[in-house]
């Protein structure tokens, strides 16, 4: 029994039974060696049967570790029954039962250690994957509000400073010979900070734009026509057809900036005398026409955008028509003008 002790107790301490399979094998042979021994002596060292059966099954691969137990059993029975010089089917029975019971408990736990091991690591997995998609969901809302505001500042912020720039041309052009002109000017041009200077506040503030508060998109419209009129060389007009219904606050907003958008352009490069807005109320589509009797350019022949000489309109049009589900189609010649529709859908 000594001897039987001090050999289980050698096993755990030694690094090499811990890290290799064979040195835990052959550790384990040096027991069941041991204890063969010792049952040959006593029959008492049947008992030793059960815990060596866990032993087994847990240092030795599933099928070696099974034969190992019945070899084990087979052999606490031989033990056993020589011992009492007779056999009979109470002496196969206990340690069978035994050994019955170490592979079921064993087995099960070993069944539930792999099935916490793989929820640990789904856990860990969709703690990683969830994570990631919040990383890379800011980094999308980043991009998208970049976007938008690049939108706002061209649409509001740059179509108004350009048209301060034209105001201010034309008041260099008459003076000194028509200072009542100049002076006209240089008001309109004032107006125009006043009204820019409003909607970089209410960038600030993330509020509506100041065009629609208190007001329809129609009379938004009609005034940015009336506007552009008084502060350029051109005619602008504005047409409603059909019947007006309620619009989405993020639908007004992007006909504006399209509106506004389209008529900034059509002052600055078209060389038009007049350019006519038309909102059109169509069933299950709101359409919003802009034309202009201008130069108009080659469609193909677009140049491309860059900070000096702009060219980011027409794209940011159509990312703000494509944001909502609508569309933007532009028609142009040289000679022939040019006109933009967008539509958005009403459901």
């Amino acid at each position: 029994s000594a001897v039987c002790a001090a050999v289980y107790a050698a096993g755990p301490p030694l690094p090499a039974v811990r890290r290799s399979r064979r040195a835990a094998s052959l550790w384990l042979a040096a027991v069941g060696a041991v204890w063969l021994v010792l049952l040959a002596l006593s029959s008492d060292a049947v008992w030793l049967a059960f815990p060596l059966y866990f032993l087994q099954l847990h240092l030795l691969p599933r099928r070696a570790g099974l034969a190992a137990v019945a070899a084990t059993a087979a052999a606490a029975v031989a033990g056993f029954a020589a011992h009492q010089g007779s056999f009979g089917a109470a002496m196969a029975i206990g340690p069978a039962l035994g050994a019955a019971v170490a592979v079921a408990v064993v087995w099960g736990y070993q069944t539930l250690y792999r099935e916490s091991e793989r929820r640990r690591r789904l856990i860990e997995e969709l703690t990683a994957t969830r994570a990631d998609l919040a990383r890379a969901e800011h980094t999308a809302g980043v991009l998208a509000e970049r976007e938008r505001l690049a939108r706002e500042i061209h649409d509001t912020l740059a179509q108004g400073l350009s048209s301060i720039q034209l105001l201010l041309r034309a008041a260099e052009r008459v003076l000194p010979a028509r200072p009542e002109a100049a002076a006209g000017h240089v008001v309109a041009a004032r107006q125009a900070a006043v009204d820019n200077l409003a909607e970089a506040r209410r960038f600030v503030a993330a509020l509506t734009p100041p065009a629609l508060d208190g007001t329809t998109l129609a009379d938004a419209l009609a005034r940015l026509c009336a506007t552009t009129g008084a502060h350029h060389r051109i005619t602008a007009r504005f047409r409603l057809d059909g019947h007006p219904v309620p619009l989405a606050t993020a639908q007004e907003v992007a006909l504006l900036r399209v509106a506004q958008s389209a008529l900034a352009n059509t002052v600055r490069h078209a060389g038009a005398t007049s350019a006519e807005i038309t909102l059109g109320y169509l069933g299950d589509h709101i359409a919003l026409g802009v034309a202009d009797d201008g130069t108009g350019f080659d469609l193909g022949r677009l140049p491309a955008p860059d900070p000096v000489g702009g060219g980011f309109g027409l794209a940011a049009m159509r990312a703000r028509m494509h944001a909502l589900g609508g569309t933007l189609a532009v028609e142009s010649a040289p000679g022939r003008g040019t006109r933009l529709t967008a539509r958005l859908p009403l459901d």
